[in-house]
């Protein structure tokens, strides 16, 4: 296929979500309650809800940057490019790259919007949820229809009401919520539990994907206390190994037969051998360790029916793992502004990571399945020949890729780290 005709659909990409986001969603009585963006002692714009730290921009916006001015300490807004929080120039920076399309994951909240759930007071909570909810919708996704996938986050810390807000995003076009990589991690029921039935029973009536994203329990890495940086960062798909695993074995798919769940951010390339495990642990220990597989197959076939997984670049599973793999639950994700996105260059890597590949396969990678599992039409709106990569870029040939605010890295950016490692124990994204 020519790299130019291809489209490419992400189902994993983040905002930096602009200070005034809150304005026109909150009712009058509640703004004082409202999240805020404060600006510390430090010089850095830091999110609060209340006296709730929200999570620092550091590398979740440092696109267009060269690697040695990625900064931890890099949290504010004129620190990076305005395509990070303003849609209009987010579709600008679209364009330049090629991306028709992306679903877009929250920041300051959490990637599961821990940080309003775990307000003092329940009510609030679920305004400023809602809140943040239409925005998206409303406000975000409504600049460029054809070009952002919604994604709502959930009241979780109630079950009831975040049943209802499921249903109340559904009827406003949303077939993505996020949900915790591990709730139980966030003082919420564990997903073994049936505590949870009815939020499942929601998304499937509805036809809603649980998304669960890398990083969404707030716990970080085990690792020892003081070892480098670059260890809790090559170690950050650990937390979706663990999601995946437990949700292999857990007893709810019998009965959710149909319940969608994305595992977004976590890579893809250790999936077979832990498949691989699983299976070896049913073969071997299923005398005791009692599980009842009758009615989903088996962790592989479990896995290849109910579970869409996401890729930016693989070394490996396109040329000798991909039987292991449901091709029609496999989707790509450029992580735009996070660091490890291929921006703007997604077209030219992904060619490389799907080389060899019939056009057939590489369609499904590149956009259809995400558009299917996510019942999102941008060609409804926008004619397909204007959807490809040569004709994005041509209509935005202005946009300098090159972000030239910030600074180059230096000790700062080691010393929040460690600063943030010490707080809260969180991988730093």
């Amino acid at each position: 296929m020519n790299p130019d005709d291809l489209i490419l659909v992400s189902v994993d990409d983040h905002i930096a979500e602009p200070a005034t986001m809150f304005d026109a969603h909150v009712p009058e009585k509640y703004k004082e309650y409202a999240p805020r963006v404060v600006l510390e002692e430090s010089g850095r714009e830091q999110w609060y809800y209340g006296t709730r730290r929200g999570r620092n921009l550091g590398l979740n916006a440092v696109a267009g940057k060269p690697p040695e001015m990625y900064n931890i300490d890099a949290s504010r807004y004129d620190e990076m490019r305005p395509g990070c929080y303003d849609p209009v120039e987010r579709v600008r920076d679209m364009n330049a790259g090629g991306q028709l399309a992306g679903l877009n994951f929250p920041n300051f909240t959490g990637f599961s919007g821990q940080v309003l759930n775990q307000g003092p007071d329940a009510e609030i909570n679920d305004i400023m949820i809602k809140a943040y909810n239409d925005w998206h919708i409303d406000e975000w996704c409504a600049t460029a229809p054809e070009r952002f996938i919604p994604c709502g986050i959930l009241p979780l810390f109630d079950i009831e009401r975040a049943v209802a807000e499921v249903k109340r995003l559904a009827g406003k076009g949303c077939h993505s919520v996020t949900f915790s990589e591990n709730p139980e991690a966030l003082k919420m029921p564990s997903i073994h539990s049936k505590e949870w039935y009815p939020l499942f029973e929601a998304c499937v009536e509805h036809d809603v994907v649980l998304s669960c994203h890398l990083g969404s329990s707030s716990r970080g890495t085990l690792t020892t206390a003081d070892a480098p940086a670059g260890v809790a960062m090559t170690l950050s798909p650990t937390m979706t190994i663990y999601t995946l695993v437990e949700m292999l074995w857990a007893a709810f798919w019998n009965d959710f037969p149909t319940l969608k769940v994305a595992l977004t951010e976590g890579d893809i390339g250790w999936i077979p051998y832990f498949l691989w495990r699983s299976e070896h642990v049913r073969d071997r220990h299923d005398g005791w360790a009692t599980h009842d597989w009758s009615k989903t197959g088996g962790p592989t076939e479990l896995f290849k029916r109910n579970f869409l997984v996401c890729f930016i670049k693989e070394a490996n599973v396109f040329t000798n793992l991909l039987d292991w793999f449901n091709v029609d639950n496999v989707c790509w994700e450029s992580d735009y502004p996070h660091s490890d996105s291929t921006w703007p260059d997604a077209p030219e890597e992904l060619t490389k990571t799907l080389n060899g590949l019939s056009d057939e396969l590489i369609n499904k990678f590149s956009h259809e399945n995400a558009l299917s599992h996510y019942h999102f039409d941008p060609f409804a709106i926008r004619p397909k020949e204007k959807c490809t990569i040569s004709a994005l870029r041509a209509e935005s040939p202005d946009v300098d890729v090159i972000t030239h605010v910030g600074r180059q890295a230096d000790e700062r950016d080691t010393q929040l780290w460690n600063e943030m490692r010490s707080r809260s124990g969180q991988i730093v994204r």
